[in-house]
């Protein structure tokens, strides 16, 4: 089998890239409850950027094989998962073992979804993660019993799920974004509250929004000031859940008088944790109702293409460079 290797992290993402190599491997034995799975492909994550700049929570022993998340079918299965060869899956996970970038993989029966034979399978690689994380922080929402929700990066795809499921749970949503042609396209989309980071407003107009409709929960993809600014400007007894840091920045500016007589929380929000607190009908209930939705084509990831193991310097050197026009495919072959 052939998977590619990061040989050292690097704060350089470009030169974290161009260190990449393409190796041949035996392929790997699944243990007890664990399948080895045939990849039909993997996406490039956020996560997986920060992964190789060393700068996320997730740290394997090097050389590694980077890759979360990915799809395929299951060929071969050890004790206990034997009932799970020939499955279609969606998978996610970040042991210290190799990723999702190779031919094969070996994951626990736990970290994968079975999926329904319609499922596409570019769509499949990019489900186990994003639909689930929307699905997650929207429970928040419905345990608080909040009907409206800010969240920011609210371009992305995450962002993007949060809008189609909260509308079909009746939660409003006030998105943040950074672009004004973001904010254009999220209007013409039919988003109905749009704010623009950088307007000089923006922390007046969120605090108004935010009394206007009630809205004390927050989902927060970003770090740094902007999640003080959000804390700040929503009402008593908010909470802002933390569930990214694309600006690879701390969270500051934070109001401790909020904190402390104001009732007002930061959370965070962690997909394998939140998966594990839920009943196995529950998860599975959620991850059919998904699903239908992808295969009737009502939820959709964006995805922008695919590269082959033999070009993936150049094509994830060009994804790195318009990530806001979806996702990258890295396949064994394209």
């Amino acid at each position: 089998m052939k998977k590619i290797i990061l040989p050292a992290y690097n704060k350089n993402i470009l030169r974290a890239i161009y260190s990449l190599k393409v190796v041949d491997d035996k392929l790997p034995q699944p243990g007890k409850d664990e399948v080895l799975i045939k990849v039909h492909g993997a996406p490039c994550n956020p996560s997986d950027i920060a992964f190789m700049e060393g700068g996320y929570n997730v740290v394997k022993s090097l050389p590694a094989v980077p890759g979360f998340e990915g799809s395929g079918r299951i060929i071969d299965a050890g004790e206990g998962a034997e009932h799970l060869i020939g499955s279609k899956v969606s998978f996610f996970g970040q042991a210290d073992c190799d990723g999702s970038w190779a031919e094969y993989v070996c994951v626990n029966k736990n970290e994968m979804v079975v999926l329904d034979n319609a499922m596409d399978m570019d769509q499949a690689a990019c489900f186990a993660v994003n639909p689930f994380t929307a699905r997650g922080l929207l429970d928040i929402a419905l345990l608080r019993n909040n009907r409206t929700v800010v969240q920011n990066a609210a371009g992305g795809q995450v962002a993007t799920f949060v809008r189609q499921m909260a509308g079909e749970l009746n939660i409003q949503v006030i998105d943040i974004v950074r672009k004004r042609e973001s904010m254009e396209t999220l209007l013409k989309n039919g988003a109905q509250y749009v704010l623009l980071e950088d307007d000089e407003h923006f922390d007046k107009k969120l605090s108004e929004l935010c009394l206007k409709l009630d809205a004390r929960l927050a989902f927060d993809a970003v770090g740094g000031s902007l999640s003080g600014r959000i804390f700040n400007a929503m009402p008593d007894n908010a909470e802002l859940v933390v569930y990214g840091g694309l600006s690879t920045k701390a969270i500051s500016g934070v109001s401790t008088m909020d904190l402390i007589f104001n009732d007002k929380v930061i959370s965070g929000f962690n997909l394998p944790a939140w998966r594990q607190q839920l009943d196995d009908d529950y998860f599975d209930e959620i991850s059919h109702e998904m699903q239908q939705q992808f295969i009737q084509k009502n939820y959709q990831t964006r995805i922008q293409g695919s590269t082959g193991y033999e070009n993936i310097v150049k094509g994830l050197t060009g994804y790195i460079r318009k990530m806001s026009e979806g996702k990258i495919l890295i396949k064994p072959k394209v």
